[in-house]
């Protein structure tokens, strides 16, 4: 390995020295409690420490870094305490996940790290966000996100690329490209020669750095990042360097030719640069033992106080509380001023409010601006909030998902406008995988809510008409709120765009502009978790949402002799299962009734609730009433067979006559 000088000041040459020796030390001590069962699992970064050493010193301690499982040198540049890292490792309440999650899964805002999930991509879109963040503040910063070569044939990597370029992000890309994917090598993944030259089809400066090279590596990145944070951009750089070891320990590394291991275990980043300190007399025998002993005490003496930690007790209420971040909900009361409008107006109204109310709220989603949405719903809001503010995004819908999420963790919120709910399933991954579980595993807030257009009854199909609200309510840490009226509707958008959690906001299509109230023109809010009990009767219990709610009702005016509780759930996540068990045990009939085809929706689980609660009240079997279990079709003689609405009149009568 050749240095070069770069006129660094010798105390920098040897700050970086005793920055890479740190982890390389932990590490060897890691592997030696793993091999004695101490520790479950160990993902090593040896012969890569250059690269998370390099990119961490060159950036301001107030910058994020989004770090991959191999860079142990982010977390230790920053000066996390040791006892924090290795109680983590451990599984113990002193690290950060409080024992939900391993390794460096888990972020701190306290030092600006935000780690990876298992799935790898979503992080790069929440760097776009989180620099979104920060550009939008005018605040010169930058953000480093880092991923492996193998990452870069997700979606995800692609997405992010292409935001951060058409936005002009300030986000510095950064590839660690270590030869092999768990066992699968270069070749095997990618065709191109250098992964760098993927930035630049991108339109994005890309950069290619001797990832074993402490200085090269920190050179280059403290100049790029001086530059970015006064010229606001992406910027890709691939590092390239080797994994000396498995994937993780377990994996091993037969897989790899021994000539290849030799080859780069000659360019150790830690053993060359230390001979290339002797060699200019910078860095001296004494120098090195008074480091490495210090190192040595330091480490000692955390592991020391992990291991005297006190395993987890699990908590039950702890575990069942850290699911979502506390909200303390507040209520603003409707004025006395109303306006007869449809649905379609009252969100686009309670939308345009909330951006009033909260100038760190940006709305994202594909032709919102200009074009004011396919269904206009943000028509005029360029003009009201600016196009910084209310942002049409690329054909990406994972991508702008995480972007919120990165926003969110840099202190703004988000409104993603999802065109067709449909079309959440491009998105799934950073909603229930990182949205959903944030805050329980590193108490991180998702200030994030997905609109989401839905339902069918206007000849649509199977990829623009799906109700899919059941993918999410089953999925902890989400909220799930789908109103049938305009009135709920405003003030229900209110409370999600309030609460600190992500919240999937479900609005009926056919609805938008055949539905028309009474709604109050100013400000207010509607509790998460009430429902509205628009019919009180005594002979039987009606549950419904969204669509089914007015089918409901439909259908009880053509039946003025049923004498029915109607009960309209309006948020699913939570669920007021009480409001539902007090109708029950005073009619003793229960029929449910969902646009959703039947297996598996929010019917089934309300039901075997009932059952399992209010079974002695019973009168007779609680009835089901969805759609078919197919896709919904196109044709309007189909779609009609298809919804549960043809369904439900004979199903109410036959359990009324029970």
């Amino acid at each position: 390995m050749e240095y070069s000088n770069y006129n660094l000041d010798d105390n920098i040459k040897l700050q970086l020295y005793k920055a890479m020796l740190k982890p390389r030390m932990i590490e060897e001590k890691m592997l030696i409690l793993l091999r004695q069962g101490k520790i479950s699992k160990w993902f090593s970064g040896i012969g890569q420490e250059a690269i998370a050493v390099g990119v961490a010193t060159a950036m301001d301690p107030m910058e994020y870094i989004l770090p991959m499982h191999r860079n142990l040198g982010v977390f230790t540049t920053r000066n996390i305490p040791l006892f924090r890292l290795f109680s983590q490792w451990q599984g113990k309440v002193g690290g950060f996940t409080k024992g939900r999650d391993r390794s460096f899964h888990f972020g701190t805002q306290a030092y600006k790290i935000v780690g990876m999930i298992s799935h790898l991509g979503p992080q790069l879109g929440v760097a776009d966000g989180i620099a979104l963040a920060s550009l939008l503040r005018q605040e010169k910063r930058v953000t480093a996100v880092f991923t492996g070569e193998g990452a870069t044939s997700e979606g995800d990597f692609h997405e992010a690329l292409n935001v951060a370029a058409v936005w002009g992000l300030p986000v510095l890309f950064c590839i660690e490209n270590n030869g092999y994917g768990l066992s699968t090598p270069t070749q095997e993944q990618f065709k191109c020669e250098h992964l760098a030259d993927k930035g630049i089809g991108y339109g994005m400066e890309s950069h290619i750095v001797e990832g074993n090279n402490i200085l090269e590596v920190y050179t280059k990145i403290d100049a790029l990042c001086k530059s970015i944070r006064e010229n606001p951009r992406p910027v890709m750089v691939e590092f390239k360097t080797f994994r000396m070891r498995g994937h993780e320990e377990a994996s091993g590394t037969k897989y790899v030719p021994q000539e290849l291991m030799d080859q780069w275990a000659a360019k150790d980043p830690l053993l060359n640069y230390a001979q290339y300190l002797r060699n200019t007399d910078i860095l001296t025998e004494r120098q090195e033992v008074i480091y490495k002993t210090e190192i040595i005490q330091e480490i000692d003496g955390h592991l020391k106080k992990a291991f005297e930690e006190k395993e987890i007790v699990p908590d039950t209420g702890l575990e069942l509380g850290d699911v979502y971040r506390p909200f303390a909900y507040k209520q603003v009361e409707p004025g006395t001023n109303v306006k007869n409008i449809r649905l379609v107006d009252a969100i686009s109204v309670g939308l345009k409010q909330s951006m009033q109310r909260h100038d760190n709220l940006v709305l994202l989603g594909q032709d919102i601006a200009e074009y004011g949405g396919v269904f206009k719903i943000t028509e005029g809001f360029v003009e009201a909030f600016g196009n910084d503010r209310v942002r049409n995004t690329p054909i990406c819908e994972s991508a702008i998902v995480s972007a919120a999420m990165g926003l969110s963790i840099n202190g703004m919120k988000a409104v993603m406008e999802m065109q067709f709910a449909d079309f959440v399933s491009s998105g799934f991954n950073p909603i229930v995988n990182y949205l959903a579980k944030s805050h329980y595993r590193w108490g991180e807030n998702a200030d994030v809510v997905i609109r989401m257009p839905c339902g069918g009854g206007v000849a649509a199909g199977p990829f623009h008409s799906q109700t899919n609200e059941a993918w999410f309510t089953k999925t902890p840490g989400l909220k799930v709120v789908y109103p049938a009226f305009p009135y709920d509707a405003k003030g229900l958008l209110a409370t999600a765009i309030n609460d600190p959690n992500p919240v999937l906001f479900f609005e009926h299509k056919g609805l938008y502009r055949s539905i028309y109230q009474n709604v109050p023109e100013d400000y207010y809010t509607l509790p998460f978790g009430k429902a509205s009990i628009l019919r009180e009767g005594d002979a039987i219990s009606i549950v419904s949402y969204g669509a089914g709610v007015h089918w409901v009702l439909e259908t009880l005016e053509k039946h003025q002799n049923i004498n029915a509780d109607v009960i309209d759930l309006r948020c699913l996540q939570p669920l007021d299962i009480e409001a539902v068990y007090r109708s029950v045990k005073k009619t003793g009939k229960l029929i449910i009734l969902q646009e959703d085809s039947l297996f598996g929706g929010i019917g089934s689980d309300i039901s075997a609730m009932v059952m399992e609660n209010c079974f002695e009240y019973l009168d007779a079997p609680v009835r089901r009433v969805g759609s078919l279990e197919t896709p919904i079709p196109f044709a309007k003689s189909l779609e009609d067979n298809y919804l549960s609405k043809g369904r439900f009149e004979s199903a109410l009568l036959d359990l009324h006559a029970y």
